[in-house]
């Protein structure tokens, strides 16, 4: 269904005691999944063995799709990483699969990232005028190649990472693996969500605390904006990018992004959503029968709107979790029956009914206004939409994939045009004002809705969007 895509989710584990970590690499990722469904990937190294013994495998398609049991019986190592992907930058091909891995003068370096530089095209040109010769269209290789060169005038790689964040600016959470050490980056804004657990005598980083839950570690704690964290066999050891005092955690992690069992900068993922949906009901309470949300994305909220307003939450929707993710929508008409393949109304529930129908954001329009009109079909007397975050008016430069304005419906139309366009009885976005309660306090990047970018954003892309529109 058309919604905002997911980012990326990266993973890495380093087994002090020598123990195989391949398979937690897996379940790591697994637990990472609905953030990237494109392909996926993941490399092992043996840290007593020679330098550049690293073993990786990556391809298109889901975790148990690319990474079974064959392909992880021939990877051995006490250290690796892994990579789950949405495309942000670069075409969704095979060649794009991270982790990425190369071989240089030094040893071999392997990079899995989630997050969007801003300054690519400057960094990649850079690059191309030294010889570099890139086999992706990604920025993450343009990441790769930096902390290569920079590690050949540096005295360690964790030198050569900080070199390299001198120089890149976006958001990101990466993690690198060589030979003998495995690093955390976070970009200083904390855009992008890193996590630190402990299993044991073995340190994992990752995307999402649930990842950590997944292969039995314990959390310890976020990655601070801006740190790069170095695990080697003395332990741990932190060091930090030039100081930026502004936050901007992405909004969307608490809205539709993140697991309902994660915890991000302290904040309870499920605990936010609850919020949210309360805020809703205060902003715009309606008589009603029965509240419901959007499998999955609307349902937490939806639970929210129901506690502060006393309308009772129910399911109005049955979800077949087996339509394949490869099925091919190639014309409007179709994609709208994919709608209806992927949830069904329980009729039952819903007839005669004036119904709140909750989801996380509206896009394009065209599957809110299907589910209206199947409600409706089955007898639904009134549907009111509420939406657990504000209108999409501008793009995302940082790895959120919004689409361009002239696909954002609610840039080029009101909410009462669109409340008609959609066929509700009533529609009502999150208020702006609400987001950072809703997060715990923290301070929000929310640039998708209000146009106020953390960092200065470069004409080019500017203009690049404004010419799609």
């Amino acid at each position: 269904m058309a919604g905002v895509k997911e980012e990326c989710g990266v993973f890495g584990i380093y087994d002090l005691d020598g123990g195989e970590v391949a398979p937690s690499v897996y379940y790591g990722l697994t637990a990472l999944q609905h953030r990237g469904q494109e392909s996926c990937g993941m490399a092992v190294s043996r840290t007593s063995g020679e330098r550049g013994n690293v073993q990786f495998h990556k391809d298109l398609g889901l975790v148990s799709e690319v990474l079974g049991k064959d392909v992880l019986g021939k990877m051995s190592g006490d250290i690796g990483l892994g990579h789950v992907r949405y495309s942000t930058t670069g075409a969704s091909v095979a060649e794009n699969a991270q982790p990425l891995v190369l071989s240089y003068i030094k040893g071999t370096l392997a990079l899995a990232h989630n997050g969007n530089l801003i300054n690519t095209a400057d960094l990649k040109w850079e690059l191309i005028q030294n010889g570099a010769i890139f086999h992706t269209t990604t920025d993450s290789e343009v990441i790769a190649f930096h902390i290569a060169r920079e590690r050949v005038h540096s005295r360690s790689v964790e030198e050569a990472v900080e070199k390299t964040t001198r120089k890149i600016k976006g958001g990101y959470a990466i993690v690198i693996m060589s030979p003998r050490k495995l690093i955390g980056v976070r970009d200083p804004y904390g855009l992008k969500p890193l996590c630190l657990g402990k299993r044991d005598n073995a340190y994992v980083l990752a995307s999402e605390s649930c990842a950590l839950s997944s292969v039995g570690a314990e959390f310890v704690r976020d990655i601070e904006p801006g740190e790069i964290l170095t695990i080697t066999k003395e332990g741990l050891h932190s060091s930090y990018q030039a100081a930026c005092e502004k936050r901007a955690h992405c909004v969307f992690e608490y809205i539709y992004f993140a697991r309902l069992d994660s915890r991000m900068d302290g904040v309870s993922v499920y605990d936010a959503r609850i919020r949210g949906g309360k805020s809703l009901a205060k902003s715009y309470p309606v008589e009603a029968d029965l509240v419901t949300g959007v499998p999955e994305s609307g349902l937490p909220a939806a639970k929210g709107y129901s506690e502060e307003s006393g309308i009772p939450f129910g399911f109005a929707f049955y979800k077949n979790s087996y339509i394949g993710r490869t099925f091919i929508k190639p014309t409007q008409k179709e994609r709208e029956s994919s709608v209806r393949m992927k949830l069904n109304v329980l009729a039952s529930v819903v007839k005669d009914k004036r119904i709140v129908l909750v989801d996380d954001s509206i896009v394009r329009g065209t599957t809110i206004a299907n589910l209206i009109h199947m409600l409706k079909e089955a007898g639904a007397r009134e549907v009111h939409v509420r939406i657990s975050s504000p209108p999409f008016l501008y793009p995302c430069y940082f790895g959120t994939d919004v689409p361009s304005n002239r696909e954002l419906i609610a840039a080029r139309h009101t909410e009462e045009e669109i409340c008609r366009i959609i066929g509700a009885d009533s529609l009502g976005y999150m208020q702006i004002e609400y987001l950072q309660g809703m997060a715990g306090g923290l301070p929000l990047c929310r640039a998708c809705f209000d146009g106020h970018y953390p960092m200065e954003i470069p004409g080019e892309l500017r203009e690049e969007e404004e010419s799609s529109c």
